[in-house]
């Protein structure tokens, strides 16, 4: 990869970009405008970049000029100092910059639509479900996203049988699209008299939303049902036929949707749901086609995967699609999934590069 030529292409057309909004019609296109901001700030952290690397290897032919001239010991050998310095960022530096040339996966950039489902383990697995949920929901408030519940089916001894949520913010596909498959977590239920670690799960399922230009949906293969929505949302509920249940016919996937106060709203959210499930298995064909090629170990497709395990007892969370295992469970039940998350969009971006390499 030649980066010099790529990151002049880039802070070229970043010079582009900021000669366009400066020009005032451009702010009479609301469209272009967007899709100028938003270019802009995908190429700003590049060229950033690219200034530090130049300014790093101008320090270093100068310092090659003062080590080739030999004219005083003492400076020759601070100039040799700092260039083995300056080769060791710029050895980090260019791996990062390879990292971000990668092409980003398109479906990174869209909002999702996050599925959580209690497993084997009855009321515990309901139970674990609703710890996923809270751990989603604080790390989305870290992110600064915005969550909307879309539909739940509460448990009696606490948590869900299933909940599904809508997130709405930036770049959240590309970090939570890893969530997606069996999460496993092994501990003493509250019910648990003898003290016996038990094991449960709960399957999440991570689905790009979309609108209505991705795919086309034939509405006479819908069959749309009204019900009575029953759970949090507000004493509405229980008096008006709210809720919304959609049947795509053809495919036999059924969505629902109650949480919003009318049944317009919740309609309009069962058919953004039914579009991104639609949507989704195309694109899980698509990652299975993709992994059969290159043995992929974070983006296999198969959502029945158990990718990753939270034992209590041991206070550890092990990732099993990348080998990771975390001492600090107490923080990553709370939220702090950064680290996994970033490790696995790393291998992701790795396995990318060798891609393009072969």
């Amino acid at each position: 990869m030649d980066i010099e030529n790529k990151l002049k292409q880039i802070k070229s057309r970043f010079e582009e970009i900021n000669a366009a909004m400066s020009d005032p019609s451009v702010f009479d296109d609301p469209d272009k405008y967007t899709a100028l901001t938003k270019e802009r700030s995908e190429l700003e952290d590049l060229v950033m970049d690219y200034d530090t690397w130049m300014d790093l290897k101008h320090r270093q032919e100068g310092n090659k000029e003062l080590i080739e001239m030999d004219e005083d010991a003492e400076i020759t050998e601070m100039a040799k100092m700092e260039n083995a310095e300056i080769k060791d960022e710029l050895v980090k530096l260019e791996e990062d910059i390879k990292i971000k040339l990668v092409p980003k996966d398109p479906e990174d950039s869209k909002n999702a639509i996050i599925e959580i489902r209690a497993g084997t383990g009855g009321d515990e697995a309901a139970i674990f479900a609703g710890d996923l949920f809270d751990m989603y929901r604080r790390y989305a408030d870290d992110q600064g996203w915005k969550l909307s519940l879309m539909r739940l089916n509460e448990s009696e001894k606490g948590g869900y049988k299933e909940i599904a949520f809508s997130l709405e913010g930036s770049e959240i596909f590309g970090k939570m699209k890893f969530e997606s498959g069996v999460h496993r977590v092994q501990r003493v239920p509250a019910t648990e008299s003898q003290g016996r670690v038990h094991t449960s799960a709960a399957t999440v399922a991570v689905l790009p939303e979309v609108e209505e230009v991705d795919i086309n949906i034939n509405t006479a293969d819908l069959r749309i049902d009204t019900f009575r929505a029953s759970g949090a949302g507000g004493q509405h509920v229980n008096k008006t036929d709210s809720a919304i249940r959609i049947t795509h016919e053809p495919t036999g996937i059924v969505v629902e949707c109650q949480e919003e106060r009318s049944q317009h709203q919740n309609k309009e959210r069962a058919m953004t749901m039914l579009r991104s499930k639609m949507y989704d298995i195309e694109l899980e064909k698509k990652q299975k086609a993709r992994a059969a090629e290159r043995k992929s170990q974070v983006s296999t497709g198969d959502r029945s995967a158990k990718i990753r395990t939270y034992n209590y007892p041991q206070g550890r969370c092990t990732d099993h699609r990348i080998n990771l295992t975390l001492y600090n469970l107490d923080n990553i039940m709370k939220g702090d999934i950064g680290e996994v998350i970033d490790a696995l969009r790393m291998q992701e971006n790795l396995e990318r590069m060798q891609e393009m390499a072969d």
